[in-house]
């Protein structure tokens, strides 16, 4: 008998079974033809996405922790209502947590389906007592993960309270490189963006861009592909997104790198985070009984 009962009736025998993970925490393991994946409950965590004939996509810190409270360091964790740290004026507590409410929850799993040569994983959360000690509003997020030849990510935020409010999202994806000093990132050309590194100045990309130093970019009106190209490893890794106008840009880079207690002492070389987002002056309003679905689609591909 499956230790977690209550998610295995959703299982589907070979294909999608939930096991214990790290810490015994509950996770989603899919295994088809076309990729493997793992999915933790905890934070809705996408960890592992390998499509057939491809190495593994995502990075996963070697000192992750795999705790109630706490976010795992690597894979596509979900920042969700907020973007980094909780503006003061919205709390009188400094120590809200960052980038969100969502990715240091257990999500419910509501379903499993395989269509095709797909997998599709729906869990959600919702607004709580404990949840409106941060963010007095109402609300049910919901994502839904199409494991295939591609990966696909259906975030949807909805309005079930009584009073508008506006929300942060980011996918946070740690996309796995072979070295982060060198690669390419091409489709961010001439687009404006907010330089945290530098007080949010505003700047502007020329040419394709290259991590030289601890990065975290948020390019502004971004709906276009982007893609990260990896001469050691000879792939390119596309993002494609839907209702996302933010594209953010991370690295921490050594020094940064070296303050995060998860994350190994060279193991910020191997990850690259691009990912799709509506932060800033891209947070999403949403009125009662509205709500809003980002999406991103992340392929690969070797040259």
């Amino acid at each position: 008998m499956s230790q977690f009962p209550v998610e295995a009736r959703h299982a589907i025998p070979g294909i999608a079974e939930i096991v214990p993970g790290q810490n015994s925490q509950p996770k989603i393991q899919i295994t088809t033809p076309a990729a493997n994946a793992e999915i933790y409950l905890h934070g809705a965590q996408i960890t592992s996405w390998q499509p057939a004939g491809q190495q593994e996509v995502l990075f996963l810190s070697s000192q992750s922790r795999f705790e109630d409270g706490k976010a795992i360091r690597g894979g596509i964790p979900i920042c969700f209502p907020w973007f980094r740290d909780l503006p003061r004026a919205k709390s009188d507590d400094p120590k809200a947590p960052a980038h969100g409410l969502v990715r240091t929850r257990d999500w419910q799993l509501d379903a499993i389906a395989q269509l095709n040569e797909t997998v599709v994983v729906t869990l959600s959360t919702a607004s709580d007592e404990s949840t409106r000690a941060w963010f007095t509003h109402d609300y049910r997020a919901t994502l839904r993960i199409t494991v295939g030849v591609s990966l696909q990510l259906e975030f949807t935020a909805a309005n079930t309270g009584e009073t508008a409010f506006q929300f942060e999202v980011a996918l946070h994806t740690y996309n796995r490189v072979a070295d982060a000093t060198n690669l390419t990132i091409h489709g961010l050309d001439q687009t404006a963006y907010l330089d945290n590194r530098d007080n949010n100045a505003s700047k502007r990309q020329s040419g394709d861009f290259h991590f030289t130093r601890d990065t975290d970019n948020a390019y502004l009106n971004t709906q276009s592909p982007v893609a990260i190209l990896d001469p050691s490893l000879h792939r390119r890794i596309r993002l494609e997104k839907q209702g996302s106008l933010s594209t953010v840009v991370w690295n921490p880079w050594q020094e940064d790198a070296a303050k995060l207690a998860d994350l190994g002492d060279t193991e910020w070389t191997q990850f690259a985070c691009v990912e799709a987002a509506n932060i800033l002056s891209a947070a999403v309003p949403l009125h009662p009984g509205e709500e809003h679905t980002t999406t991103a689609v992340i392929t690969v591909e070797n040259f």
